[in-house]
Order: C-alpha cells, then sequence, then structure tokens
C-alpha cells in the first residue's frame, strides 16, 4: 500500500507546538511500549561559538543535545529543506565504547599515563530502543524536502527491525535500496570456539521521501581482468576500446527502428541519422563485409561500472589510518563521499544527528554542501569543532593555492566549498554533564544510590524506594513516563493492592534534572487504582549543592605584548591519570586546543586564534595580542574533551 501524502503545516499551530498525522505505512511493527508520535515542542538554543565566516548568508550549524530536541528546534526553520540526512545511530549491541586517552607529546608508558574514557553506551532496556528509533525517524521526515534522502546505518542484530519502522514512516514506495557495506576482510573471534559465521559487513538502508528524488550515479573503476580482456584493440593513437553491440534491446517489438546499414537490415538502438553521425566519425567498426557492425568504445571515455549495491571497496578506518580521531564506531570519509555526491548537490543541507566524530560534517564541507549536525555526547562536539576547523584550514590554503595556478585544468581539480564557517549551539541549558553515560553513573554516586543489575526497569535503590533517573540533558516530561508505565509488574501490584488497600504498591524516586511541574500527579493517575508513593528529585532545583566533577583552573598573564598561558589543570583528567599536579612537567602535555577571542563581546564566543596541534605535538601556550584586543577570552581544552573558559582584560 502507498504511503499517503501528508498535508503538513509549514508552521506550528501554535507558538511552540508542531504537529503532524500519524504514520500510516505498512507493514507496522508493534513493540511492548510502541506509542504513536503525532507532534513535538519547540525547543530553544543558546548559540555559544561562531568560527569562520558566512558564505552567501549561510553559516553550518553544529548543536550539542538530545537529538530528539534539535529536530525539533530546527523544525521551526527546516521543515521540508533538508536534502541529505545520513544517521549512524546506536545499533543496541549490548557494549560500551570507550577511546584511548594518552598523555601528549609522550609515549603512554604505564597505567599513570593511559586510560579508556567511555564515550557513550549502546546497552538498551526491553524495546526503548525501538521507540527511540521510531520518533527520531518520524522528525526526520519531517525535515526531508520531497526529493531528499536518508540513509539509515545499521548492523544484522537490529536492521531488520529498522527496516521495518521505516517502512512504515516511509511506506513501501520509499524503499530505495539495501546496501551491504563490506567493512572487514575477516572477523577476529572466528576459530575461537564461535559457531558462527564472521559478521564483516554493515547495512545501510536507503529510503526517499517520494519517488522524485536527487539522484547522481556513481561510478567504481573497471576491473584490470575485465579490460584486458575486452579492452583488447588500440586505434593508431594507442586508445584501447573494445566493440560494443549497437542492436537495439528487444528487437522491433520495443520500438527499436528497422533499417538496412553497410548491408546488414536490423534493429538498431540508433536512428540511421545518428548510426550515419557514428559511422562518418569512426565510432563504427564492420571487420568484414556483411557482419554486424559494431560500436568503439574507448576505455578513456568510460565513466566505470554503475555503482551496485554491494560496497566492498571501502574499508573500515584502520588504527594508522590519517583520519583516526580517536572515537568509536567512527566511519570512513570514502563512505560518507559516495553518499554525499549520489544523494546531493553543491550547496544542498546534509543532516546528521548522530554525529560522532563528524565524519559527515567534514566530507560535506569538502564537497561544497551545507550541512547541520548534532550529539549528545559533548566529546562529539569538541572532536568535530577541531575536525571542521582544520577541513577549512586545508581547504583555505587549498583555494590559495589554486589561485596561483595557471594550468586551468588542474583548478578544475580543486573543490571550491561553499562554506567553511559553521556555529556551535547547545538545546536547553543542561550542560552540568559531559556526556549521558557519565552522568548517570555520577548521580547514582552523588546521590549515594544503590545500582540495580543493568536491564532493570529501574537503576537503583535508597532508603526503601526504588529509583528512576529520567533524561540527564533535557527536562523530565510526561511522555519519559510511558517506559515505566508500560514495564511495571501489575500482577505484584494487584497482590499487594489486595494485602493491603490503604498503602502504595510502590514508592518510587524519580530524579530528574528539570521537569514538568505535572510529573508527578500523572504518574500517580495513570496507575489509578493502585496507589504510587512518588518523589520527585530535581538536582537543578533541589540538590543544587551537589559536586559531580571539580572545575579545571588556569592561570592567564599578559607579557610583552604576549597573551601567556602560565597554568592548566584540568581537575577530572588529573584524577583519571592517578597524577598529582606537581608530576606534570608540562601543562601542555593535558591540553588538546586553545581557541582565543581577542575581543570577547560577552555573548558570543568567536576565535580568531586557535592552537590545534598535531597528534604528538603541543599547544603553543603563549600568543602575540593583536594591537585592537579588548576583552580576551581563552578557551582551553584537554584530553577529555573538557574545556576550562576565562578572561583577561587587555589595554
Amino acid at each position: 500500500m502507498t504511503q499517503p501524502s501528508l498535508n503538513l503545516p509549514t508552521e506550528p499551530t501554535t507558538v511552540d507546538e508542531y504537529q503532524f498525522e500519524p504514520i500510516k505505512g505498512y507493514p507496522m511493527l508493534n513493540w511492548r511500549g510502541k506509542r504513536p508520535f503525532t507532534s513535538t515542542h519547540y525547543y530553544p538554543a543558546q548559540l555559544k561559538e561562531t568560527h569562520g565566516e558566512e558564505a552567501d548568508g549561510w553559516l553550518n550549524k553544529i548543536f550539542w543535545g538530545d537529538n530528539l530536541q534539535v529536530m525539533s528546534h530546527l523544525l521551526k526553520e527546516y521543515r521540508g529543506k533538508v536534502q541529505l540526512v545520513y544517521i549512524d545511530p546506536p545499533f543496541d549491541s549490548k557494549a560500551d565504547y570507550k577511546k584511548k586517552v594518552s598523555l601528549r607529546g609522550k609515549q603512554a608508558t604505564n597505567d599513570h599515563t593511559v586510560f579508556e574514557e567511555k564515550q557513550y553506551t549502546d546497552i538498551w532496556t526491553n524495546d526503548d530502543y525501538l521507540q527511540f528509533m521510531y520518533e527520531r525517524l518520524i522528525l526526520i521526515r519531517e525535515l526531508l524536502a520531497d526529493d531528499g534522502s536518508i540513509y539509515l546505518h545499521c548492523d544484522p542484530n537490529r536492521g531488520h527491525y529498522l527496516q521495518c519502522i521505516t517502512d512504515e514512516i516511509f511506506g513501501n514506495d520509499g524503499f530505495r535500496n539495501e546496501i551491504i557495506w563490506k567493512r572487514s576482510d575477516s572477523h577476529g573471534n572466528i576459530g575461537q570456539g564461535t559457531k558462527h559465521y564472521g559478521p564483516i559487513h554493515d547495512t545501510l538502508l536507503f529510503y526517499s521521501k517520494t519517488s522524485n528524488i536527487t539522484w547522481n550515479l556513481q561510478y567504481t573503476p573497471l576491473n584490470e581482468n575485465y579490460v584486458d580482456k575486452f579492452y583488447r584493440y588500440e586505434d593508431e593513437d594507442g586508445r584501447r576500446y573494445k566493440l560494443d553491440n549497437m542492436l537495439g534491446p528487444g528487437g522491433a517489438a520495443k520500438g527499436n527502428p528497422v533499417y538496412e546499414f553497410l548491408g546488414v537490415t536490423r534493429a538498431w538502438r540508433y536512428s540511421k541519422e545518428k548510426m550515419k553521425r557514428l559511422y562518418e566519425n569512426g565510432r563504427v567498426i564492420q571487420t568484414n563485409p556483411g557482419t554486424v557492425p559494431m560500436y568503439k568504445r574507448y576505455l578513456d571515455e568510460s565513466k566505470g561500472v554503475p555503482l551496485q549495491s554491494i560496497w566492498t571497496d571501502i574499508s573500515m578506518v584502520r588504527g594508522w589510518s590519517g583520519e583516526k580521531r580517536g572515537y568509536p564506531t567512527q566511519k570512513p570519509e570514502a563512505l560518507l563521499e559516495r553518499i554525499i555526491k549520489a544523494s546531493s548537490n553543491p550547496g544542498d543541507i546534509v543532516f546528521d544527528c548522530f554525529m560522532g566524530s563528524g565524519t559527515t560534517q567534514a566530507v560535506a564541507m569538502k564537497l561544497g554542501r551545507r550541512f547541520i549536525g548534532a550529539d549528545i555526547n559533548l566529546g562529539a562536539i569538541q572532536i568535530t569543532t577541531k575536525r571542521l576547523l582544520q577541513v577549512a584550514t586545508e581547504l583555505q590554503t587549498a583555494k590559495q593555492t589554486e589561485m596561483q595556478l595557471e594550468d586551468d585544468n588542474l583548478k578544475s581539480k580543486i573543490q571550491n566549498p561553499k562554506s567553511t564557517g559553521f556555529e556551535v549551539y547547545n538545546v536547553n541549558h543542561y550542560d552540568v554533564f559531559r556526556n549521558p553515560l557519565e552522568a548517570r553513573e555520577l548521580l547514582l554516586e552523588a546521590l549515594e544510590v544503590q545500582p540495580l543489575p543493568q536491564g532493570h526497569l529501574f537503576d537503583g535503590e535508597l532508603d526503601g524506594r526504588l529509583v528512576k533517573l529520567m533524561p540527564v540533558n533535557r527536562i523530565a516530561t510526561k511522555a519519559d513516563l510511558n517506559d515505566l508505565i508500560s514495564g511495571f509488574d501489575y500482577k505484584a501490584f494487584e497482590k499487594r493492592h489486595a494485602e493491603s488497600p490503604n498503602q502504595p504498591v510502590e514508592r518510587i524516586t524519580l530524579v530528574c534534572m528539570g521537569h514538568e511541574p505535572d510529573l508527578k500527579p500523572t504518574l500517580e493517575k495513570e496507575l489509578k487504582p493502585y496507589t504510587l508513593d512518588v518523589q520527585v528529585v530535581d538536582i537543578l532545583r533541589d540538590r543544587k549543592d551537589l559536586q559531580f566533577k571539580r572545575d579545571s583552573e588556569a592561570k592567564l598573564t599578559i607579557q610583552n605584548g604576549h597573551l601567556i598561558i602560565e597554568q592548566f589543570y584540568p581537575m577530572n583528567l588529573l584524577s583519571k591519570l592517578s597524577l598529582q599536579q606537581e608530576n606534570v612537567e608540562d601543562w601542555r602535555e593535558l591540553a588538546e586546543s586553545v581557541m582565543i577571542d581577542w575581543n570577547y563581546d560577552g555573548a558570543i564566543f568567536e576565535p580568531k586564534t586557535v592552537d590545534i596541534p598535531g597528534k604528538k605535538e603541543l599547544v603553543t601556550g603563549q600568543y602575540p595580542i593583536p594591537d585592537d584586543a579588548g576583552t580576551i577570552k581563552v578557551k582551553i581544552t584537554d584530553l577529555l574533551s573538557e574545556s576550562w573558559e576565562g578572561e583577561i582584560l587587555y589595554g
């Protein structure tokens, strides 16, 4: 059944609410706790940093926050305007993903100078994962242009469920391809007692909003054996060619013209006039009188083989690769280059709301596309920012080199980016924590909650109450209660209610980072006739005194017209490295980057000096001050992607 077209408003029905019709595609996948998603609210975003200049009135955008809220924010301006979406979301792989952290400027030789830092967890309870993806894919569909496409990167673990969900949201007619990406040649766990084949591929589900999509066919190089076998002829200029059939496929029955040419009557692929022109231009060869004429196809004119749905020519990012950013699950630039070239044109908007290390954004910048990115992990924001600044520098250098070139052919090979400038926002003000995984662990520890095993409906116990941590990077809403409501043990409630009708069947504490005011009464009402004892602990309101982490410290001075960073103490990093402050020979070993805004306006950070050293190099630490400097703001980011920001007045 064809997905019905939706007559959707382009503006919210109220100031802060967007509505859209329920998804009606078929088939439909059901799961425990599935609920319709028919509206969302506008969430504010705060501009934090600006890098570079506008191009044609546009600055690319990076958002730190829950991508559901980010996309709800974007609907106001970009509904129906995004040309291409690529997402590499969690796979429900039942694993924690970490990166290795070591001091700069030296090799890690012991446990004191190297450790692993969790980036994010990919462990889900029951079917929360499917609801999570369902809601985000609905919003992605709202953002897509009518001729837009989405590539959903997944693996065999949940890919079959995700395909059912995308069929439901985009309709059967929206399905374009299932693409198999062979990411490696072998898997290391085979032959070690396992009883399955080596998992060496991922899946890309390619869908479009309508059948009228942007499409640029891509090609792969011809196989060397194929070239040797078929392009075996050479003309007088040494150009290799092969002989191709010129008969019309399907014969006269398919409408191909029938006529006599060089003494042979057939149904031909081309009109008689075109056949004559090809012959006059030396592109038709008759090897012997009476034989069927053939077309001379030159090797140097071949675009290659039209790209098929199994991709075996792109490898995963290896440890020695220059692309490596130290981010788990990073995807290769060649993969994104192929997708972006195929399904967008220069100047189009490309969106990735599971940004990770910023591969989509980096490639989009190189290919002259505009882009929007989002991630809930602050580490991803920092890594992407650093990467984009490096790409922008490379492109600007290439552009300067291009202007000095005299060879026009060489000039044409250098990409001319649409925009290298970008802005960094966060959605909502809940930036107490670096990432959600760390937030949950720190909250349980700070509140002295006894953790429950992974996969339990609740996160822990405290003073005889079951504790549930609500979303940690945004306010808790009534919709967030649905997982609880669907997961309760109602048989146990019924038994307790029968034994003690006047007592609550359960005592629950909800821990929030801000919450809607009717959160507690909503949960109590939904559980009628059972009585719940619900307590809401709002960290932002009730427990502002909680100390989750020690702030970094730094000392700035001005000497002889230079800004000097004398010291930098990233307390959390020092603690995790098991080092005392005096054991660090040079604070620069702990710094990932330094950015300086020489005329900070008190609102938007616009760094003009960006010091991002190579992997084994150190930041400079001393910077000449421009003559027109005023209030100087400095941002130092450490190896954990945590930042210290401070100001000093010049003049």
